[in-house]
């Protein structure tokens, strides 16, 4: 079972800055791992990724995500004059419409790729992102991996999974038990190369000292509850044994798919 860790700090407003930590595990039930995260603090850019579609296909879509969004940061960075791929939405500002791009331009690479070649039909991938600008972060989300912020000792899930049995979830009062024997807990309703286009849900949020914020795909979610997730993250002061600790639980508890974690602390 091999797991990649990475660990990493990026300048942002000072005096604040991160500490970022990351890991994926192909897990106990799975034969290969089909997730990917990327640590990239020159831009100031956390990205975790869940592919999906048969034929290790789900693996070339989650890692054509990260990629693409990596050249898009890169080349925009270079020249921000750039002609982007998509018009800018008036409402929103540069740095959050530079990240919805981003991430649209991902979905057509990967609808595109998917068309191209019959074996990678259907394939698609999760993404949530977090983006530190001069303001604050921006936290960006397509599917069901999740972003969680802790702070002050409580846990908050900062995006609403793109799911079936969340869609269900918000028309009609399910019960614990009808949750837990949900039959579709695995459907989701939006994700990256579904379609030619994608809606992007982004917000920013304002980072404070000792803030936490988790990225992960729902191989964590799914068997770890936020009530352990928040055990972990405060009893554990370094950040890679955060992200060790965290696979660890996932893994205790099944394992039932990858798992990956990229965890960002804002310190002084």
């Amino acid at each position: 079972m091999h797991s990649a860790a990475v660990s990493g700090s990026s300048g942002v407003r000072s005096p604040l800055r991160i500490e970022v930590a990351g890991q994926t595990d192909v897990g106990r039930k799975r034969n290969h791992n089909e997730d990917n995260f990327a640590i990239m603090p020159e831009f100031g850019l956390y990205v975790v990724a869940d592919g999906m579609g048969g034929h290790a296909s789900g693996e070339i879509a989650s890692k054509m995500a990260i990629d693409t969004l990596q050249e898009f940061f890169a080349s925009t960075a270079e020249d921000p004059e750039r002609t982007w791929p998509y018009r800018m939405d008036r409402g929103k500002g540069y740095e959050e419409n530079r990240l919805i791009t981003g991430v649209k331009l991902c979905n057509l690479r990967i609808f595109e790729q998917a068309q191209r070649n019959t074996r990678q039909r259907g394939m698609g991938t999760t993404l949530v992102a977090l983006f530190a600008v001069e303001d604050g972060v921006y936290v960006a989300h397509v599917g069901d991996s999740r972003v969680y912020r802790v702070r002050s000792g409580v846990i908050e899930q900062l995006t609403e999974d793109h799911s079936l049995l969340n869609d269900y979830k918000k028309m009609k009062r399910l019960t614990e038990e009808e949750i837990r024997n949900f039959p579709h807990k695995n459907v989701i309703v939006r994700a990256l190369g579904m379609k030619d286009t994608v809606k992007v849900d982004t917000r920013l949020e304002d980072p404070r000292v000792g803030d936490l914020m988790l990225l992960c795909t729902d191989g964590l979610c799914g068997p770890v509850t936020d009530d352990k997730i928040l055990e972990i993250v405060q009893t554990t002061p370094d950040l890679a044994a955060v992200a060790s600790r965290l696979v660890d639980a996932a893994n205790e508890r099944g394992g039932p798919d990858n798992i990956t974690c990229v965890i960002a602390r804002w310190v002084e």
